[in-house]
């Protein structure tokens, strides 16, 4: 453990921040948001516990931060291929399918994402200070608002149903990204009587289907299905 010295400027304290959240997004690689501990965190930054949440409120906070980078990171790439896929000719359930398509594929590539999302209500958003759960929930909001725009801008068809649309979309791909991992005694249980496995899923093939009929059934209540 490094001797700890407490950062005097605020370039010092967002160094010290960055490290933490980079040391936090190495851990993520290696085991689920779940299993992410503050004392394994904090032996391997070099700090102790306390002197970690002088720069977090809580574990929680590190996780609510790195959830909107990397929903951040995912929004950026999906735009740039939405936009390669862009085509006018095409018809509206085609382009809605390319969307759904296109966001399930993304997130196959992204499990941490994936993961955090599926934690961000159940887990992310407790142990936090009213101010910081608000900050990500607003932060969370816009990030589906520039969902919104995305899918407006791919399938104008949907008008004002994009938002919410994207919203249970969302929703949606922590459900499946839950249910695609059970716990290891449902593994068990399943391998021993495959009639229980039901409810499990394959999260891309699952995802892809699940978003293309959301969004294919937006769009007949909109009455705009051609």
């Amino acid at each position: 453990m490094t001797t700890f010295q407490r950062a005097r400027s605020e370039e010092q304290r967002q160094t010290r921040r960055q490290q933490i959240l980079a040391t936090t997004a190495v851990m993520l690689e290696e085991m689920p948001a779940g299993a992410l501990s503050l004392n394994e965190l904090s032996r391997r930054v070099g700090l102790a516990k306390s002197n970690v949440l002088r720069y977090f409120e809580s574990r929680e906070a590190i996780l609510l931060e790195l959830l909107d980078q990397a929903w951040k990171q995912w929004l950026a790439d999906i735009r740039s291929e939405l936009a390669e896929q862009q085509s006018e000719q095409a018809a509206t359930l085609q382009r809605a399918e390319q969307f759904a398509g296109v966001l399930a594929d993304s997130l196959i590539e992204r499990p941490v994402l994936c993961d955090l999302m599926s934690a961000q209500i159940g887990v992310l958003e407790h142990n936090v200070s009213a101010n910081v759960a608000a900050r990500y929930k607003r932060a969370a909001l816009n990030n589906i608002g520039d969902l919104a725009v995305l899918a407006r801008t791919h399938v104008p068809e949907l008008g004002d149903a994009a938002y919410p649309l994207c919203v249970r979309m969302i929703m949606l791909i922590g459900a499946v990204w839950t249910a695609s991992f059970p716990s290891p005694a449902t593994l068990a249980a399943c391998e021993a009587d495959p009639s229980l496995g039901a409810q499990c899923m394959d999260f891309g093939p699952d995802l892809r289907q699940i978003l293309t009929v959301l969004a294919a059934g937006t769009l007949v209540t909109q009455g705009r299905m051609c």
